[in-house]
């Protein structure tokens, strides 16, 4: 999940993997005493111990604290905290990770009429941090603001929207349209009880509602964009205080029941997250104790990745974990000359990928990739349609060169987007400029902040027609562990938007479009997989994406926080669930 999960800045040495190598097992302890990998094996420093504070760091501001309205990994992560979805992630290591549990509902859904119609029973006794009762009408709700209201609401993904009844393309959101009914597809005929009626079967409508788009919102509460600064809480914890650009804290909610909850403890008194930290900052404050977790994910910078790799003792409180993320240059298929299949096959043969990989921080950072799909998501299948030949240290640009000829466009100028708080991005980016000026093409940099990227730059279509974007650094992971959840939002046409994109290459193949549907559709999981490998195969003999590496995470994991496990749901990230502090 989650668009472009944050990454760290290195600058590291390509070796760096043969240095976790070995590096295995795990205590799964109370005691604190763990190794390296421990947490993507089992539960480390495994404690119900209350109190105390657990701060967390970011380098920038989150785009969005609304469940409704974001669509990064650590804020889904994160936002559980506030905000119930009807289902959810159990915490577990890596893949145990991806085990799907009721939260807000009471049971996983019943499906009815060949699975397009999905019926939920919301928990009895749930309430809001202000004592109020939580209804089906407000999930009812939070669905209709965050996927028909997309002018004001523009973040998250939007696959209600593609699959819901829509009023027959009448409802436009309950900003503009204050009917009773709203949105007719979705029924709620008592305060318990949600139904969903889809256009057409979807087989894995389980893990779409663990989005937190389905986290209740009470319309009288509702604030619209900045409801960010103020979500009223249905977890265990509640908004205290939110300073934009600089602190958010969180708080116990006291009308929060244990009895109504199987997954959250509710441990710490209170969570204070600082935002914009410095990541040399924010690692040195991992390592000190005086924060425990880095909000984004995101791993420690070069440097600081370098000493812990050398230092046995500090090698010990790390995890490198694979996420079902994919680093990726995504080609736009609208701009020229790139809209011609030859010039994004000459791109594919031409981008150095081990160079890109070396920019990332070496082979702990992510082996080279070949495939849109990632290893660790079911349905992957080993191929390469563009195999790199290197001469020495050299990439052999025979068939970049031959392609580029094909094309016909000659020399030619471009702009690449990148993130400019992402350092390592824009290195990428950078070795990316330099392999196509070879065959070429010569790509000027524009960097933009994460914040923004989505919802001004990278993700506006009509910006990058304006500003002659043909290429985009990118990051993905799966919205939810299938294959579908990880390639609907980035291969399938219907899933361009105005603002908030996610089909960077703009692709618009109705063969993967029409394959997205039906696999869906299946309730075999055996021929969904089958379906998701030919749609990876499709999408690439397109040329849409350039896959770079199969990305890594490298987290420090402090020994002064309880309860620490890397989990594939949320991109190889630590489960943010039910973190404490040791006293």
């Amino acid at each position: 999940m989650r668009r472009s999960v944050p990454v760290a800045a290195i600058a590291a040495i390509t070796s760096a993997g043969l240095l976790l190598a070995g590096c295995s097992g795990s205590k799964g302890s109370s005691d604190g005493s763990a190794e390296a990998n421990a947490a993507t094996k089992d539960i480390v420093n495994v404690s119900d111990a209350k109190g105390g504070t657990v701060n967390y760091a970011i380098s920038d501001a989150p785009e969005s604290f609304d469940p409704g309205n974001t669509y990064y990994a650590f804020i889904y992560n994160f936002s559980r905290l506030y905000a119930r979805p009807l289902t959810t992630f159990k915490p577990g290591p890596g893949s145990k990770g991806n085990e799907l549990v009721p939260d807000l509902a009471e049971s996983m859904g019943k499906a009815s009429d060949g699975g397009k119609t999905w019926t939920y029973k919301i928990r009895k006794g749930l309430k809001y941090d202000d004592g109020s009762a939580i209804t089906s009408q407000d999930v009812k709700y939070a669905v209709e603001r965050s996927n028909f209201a997309r002018d004001t609401l523009s973040l998250g993904p939007n696959y209600f929207q593609q699959f819901l009844k829509d009023n027959d393309g009448g409802y436009k959101g309950p900003y503009k349209d204050k009917s009773k009914d709203g949105l007719k597809s979705i029924e709620t005929p008592d305060d318990h009880t949600i139904v969903f009626r889809l256009k057409k079967a979807f087989a894995e409508f389980d893990y779409l509602v663990s989005a937190p788009q389905t986290a209740p919102v009470p319309q009288a509460k509702d604030k619209g964009a900045d409801y960010t600064k103020s979500v009223v809480s249905s977890g265990s914890y509640k908004f205290q205080s939110y300073e934009e650009g600089k602190q958010l804290t969180l708080v116990r909610n006291p009308h929060w029941s244990a009895k109504t909850d199987t997954l959250r403890k509710q441990l710490p008194d209170k969570i204070v997250l600082k935002l914009k930290v410095a990541q040399s900052t924010i690692d040195k404050d991992l390592q000190s104790g005086n924060t425990l977790v880095d909000l984004a994910g995101r791993g420690v910078d070069g440097q600081t990745q370098a000493k812990l790799l050398v230092d046995s003792k500090a090698k010990a409180n790390t995890d490198n974990a694979l996420g079902q993320r994919l680093v990726y240059t995504a080609i736009n298929t609208k701009a020229k000359p790139f809209d011609n299949i030859e010039c994004r096959k000459a791109v594919e043969y031409a981008i150095d990928k081990k160079a890109v990989q070396t920019s990332l921080g070496g082979p702990i950072r992510g082996e080279v990739a070949s495939t849109a799909l990632p290893t660790d998501i079911d349905g992957y299948q080993k191929f390469d349609l563009y195999p790199q030949k290197y001469k020495g240290d050299k990439l052999d640009l025979t068939e970049a060169k031959k392609h580029w000829d094909k094309c016909g466009a000659g020399k030619i100028d471009t702009t690449i987007l990148a993130r400019n708080d992402r350092q390592d991005e824009v290195d990428a980016a950078t070795t990316v400029i330099d392999s196509l000026k070879k065959i070429g093409i010569n790509a000027k940099i524009q960097s933009y902040p994460t914040s923004k990227y989505f919802s001004d730059y990278a993700g506006v279509p009509e910006f990058n027609k304006k500003n002659n974007v043909g290429l985009i650094m990118m990051q993905w992971g799966s919205d939810f562990p299938t294959g579908y959840g990880y390639l609907q939002q980035i291969l399938n046409g219907k899933a361009i938007s105005k603002s908030g994109n996610t089909n960077l290459s703009q692709l618009d193949d109705p063969e993967i479009n029409k394959l997205l549907d039906t696999a869906i559709a299946n309730t075999d999981k055996a021929a969904r997989e089958k379906a998701y490998a030919e749609i990876d195969k499709k999408a690439m003999e397109q040329a849409a994406l350039v896959p770079l590496t199969y990305f890594k995470v490298l987290m420090y994991r402090s020994p002064k926080a309880t309860n620490m496990v890397s989990t594939s749901a949320f991109s190889g990230e630590y489960d943010y669930l039910n973190i404490g502090v040791k006293k």
